[in-house]
């Protein structure tokens, strides 16, 4: 691609991290993410219908919409970083409900308790009616098998006959 590019290099992008993360300050000849695309609008050359750049510059307009584009981009990822780690890590929910708790609702805690003691005492009593059905529905049965054995006295448990009364 030929572009007749002339006139000053364009400053690079400053990186404002080490590939570690920490933070990096910029170096001579950079730009800075606030005043880049006010910095590289000064290299912008006017174009020939060909493509061309016919005046002093080093970047066409399509490549300077680029560039802008990308340094938008960037930007916007570096100032909203610090919330997306605080999403991916909960730290965000979490001081959210702590100042919820704090600061618009003090008598949370208390409506909590009470809310935590009305489940366990539903779950009691449900626990507990389950064990007396189960108690109810074997006492049933038992008094059944008893009326069985009193109305027909020589059959076992099963409705058999005994062995005793099988050899009469």
């Amino acid at each position: 691609m030929y572009f007749n590019q002339s006139g000053p290099l364009v400053p690079i992008l400053c990186n404002p991290f080490h590939p570690d993360l920490t933070d990096r300050a910029c170096t001579a000849g950079e730009v800075i993410f606030n005043n880049a695309t006010l910095v590289w609008s000064g290299y912008v050359c006017q174009v020939s219908p060909a493509g061309i750049c016919t005046t002093t510059g080093r970047l066409t307009l399509d490549f300077y919409n680029q560039m802008t584009t990308a340094v938008t981009l960037c930007n916007g990822l570096i100032s909203d970083s610090p919330f997306l780690a605080e999403l991916q890590d909960c730290t965000f929910a979490r001081e959210t409900f702590s100042d919820i708790y704090v600061y618009r609702c003090p008598g949370l805690r208390q409506y909590s308790r009470w809310i935590y003691v009305g489940l366990v005492m539903v779950s009691t009593t449900v626990m507990l009616s389950l064990i007396f059905w189960v108690i109810y529905g074997r006492e049933r049965r038992h008094r059944l098998q008893a009326k069985l054995l009193e109305k027909y006295p020589g059959r076992s448990k099963k409705g058999r006959r005994s062995e005793n009364d099988k050899s009469s």
